[in-house]
């Protein structure tokens, strides 16, 4: 055949096209450059910022809480060692003031109340805290309904449908890696950016403290009333919405108090302690005669034998009395209003001091444990 024949000479274009670099391979091997590079930029920057305190520079400048879940935000809080007290719980208890607190115990608290906050994931980060802070000056934990729970520790309440970020409460720093590199840490290390460069607030302060309710000077009662009662769906009273149905107090188990001993049983006597059963808007409560009453008077007499095995005062203000069924002190059937806070705070010193219930009847002391050292 003729060298010159055309069908060779397509066959050996051919073959060194198929020999030579690719358009699309090597757009493709830039673009995976690109991404590697933007990738490993972004690693650098979460890195830097650490946002979670999870990283090995950790600890070598204050934490700024930027992240709306506290979940992920109060471990490198209590890693800080800037507390030596506590305040436990959900949003019932994210009203009791630091500032108002440490002079009148001689404390230097953080309030780790989380919003929504399970019996366990409670129990972990009071677990956490009492790991880094083994002798602290007060603990204070406030018990709502779900600690009254007897299905607590089953895994379906163990969570919520908020993130929680299980590794950042053990002691293996390594395994909370993870977590860093995703697009929500990118998100709170900008946050975190802005913040370092005076741009953006804080999320919280260090201590947790925040009014989270809304402002006092647009409170309106009838406003008020529509969640207090709308929704409960109780109507305008708390009618017996269930059978009577009397149970035997020992028929009741309730699981997350036994977390609730374990946490009290590590404290050193030195720790001023304190259970609080928060106050609710009577609307909410059920009628003692009812199966869901008789659990809650169980739930609290043994939370009242563990205060007094564990030298805690337990003082309980989820009782009928003029400060739960006041619809101006609520915003909802849940949430009080400021100047209840105030008077939970002020009754946690009295009924230490004391030993008694209230005058007035808001609150019960149903275990007594004296101050430290009086």
């Amino acid at each position: 055949m003729d060298a010159s024949d055309p069908a060779i000479d397509g066959d050996a274009r051919l073959v060194a096209a198929a020999a030579g670099p690719s358009p699309w391979r090597a757009l493709l091997a830039r673009f995976a450059a690109v991404l590697a590079a933007a990738g490993l930029g972004l690693a650098a920057f979460v890195f830097a910022f650490d946002p979670y305190g999870a990283g090995p520079l950790a600890g070598l400048a204050p934490p700024a809480l930027m992240d709306i879940n506290q979940r992920f935000m109060y471990p490198q809080v209590i890693r800080s060692h800037a507390f030596d007290s506590a305040v436990i719980g959900t949003s019932t208890v994210r009203l009791l003031n630091p500032a108002r607190l440490d002079p009148l115990f001689s404390a230097r608290t953080v309030n780790l109340g989380m919003n929504a906050a399970t019996p366990w994931e409670q129990a972990r980060i009071a677990d956490l805290f009492l790991r880094e802070t083994p002798d602290p000056a007060l603990m204070i934990f406030g018990i709502d309904a779900e600690w009254c729970a007897q299905d607590a520790a089953s895994p379906a309440k163990r969570l919520t449908f908020r993130a929680f970020p299980d590794s950042f409460y053990d002691d293996n720093r390594w395994n909370d890696w993870p977590y860093l590199f995703n697009l929500h840490s990118i998100e709170i290390s900008w946050r975190l950016a802005m913040h370092r460069l005076r741009f953006k607030r804080q999320r919280l302060p260090m201590n947790g403290y925040e009014v989270f309710t809304p402002n006092e000077a647009l409170y309106d009662v009838g406003r008020a009333r529509t969640h207090i009662y709308g929704d409960t769906g109780f109507g305008t009273s708390p009618p017996a919405r269930a059978p009577k149905d009397p149970v035997a107090p020992d028929q009741f188990r309730f699981p997350a108090l036994a977390w609730l001993e374990d946490l009290l049983a590590r404290l050193p006597a030195r720790t001023s302690r304190f259970i609080l059963f928060p106050p609710a808007h009577a609307a909410g409560y059920f009628p003692a005669d009812t199966r869901e009453g008789s659990r809650m008077e169980a739930c609290k007499a043994q939370a009242t034998r563990i205060a007094e095995r564990r030298g805690a005062t337990l003082v309980d203000f989820r009782v009928p009395s003029r400060l739960t069924q006041d619809d101006a002190n609520y915003w909802d059937h849940l949430h009080y209003r400021l100047p209840v806070a105030e008077r939970i705070t002020q009754a946690l010193v009295d009924a230490q001091a004391t030993g008694r219930d209230a005058p007035d009847g808001t609150y019960r002391v149903l275990a007594w444990a004296r101050k430290p050292g009086s």
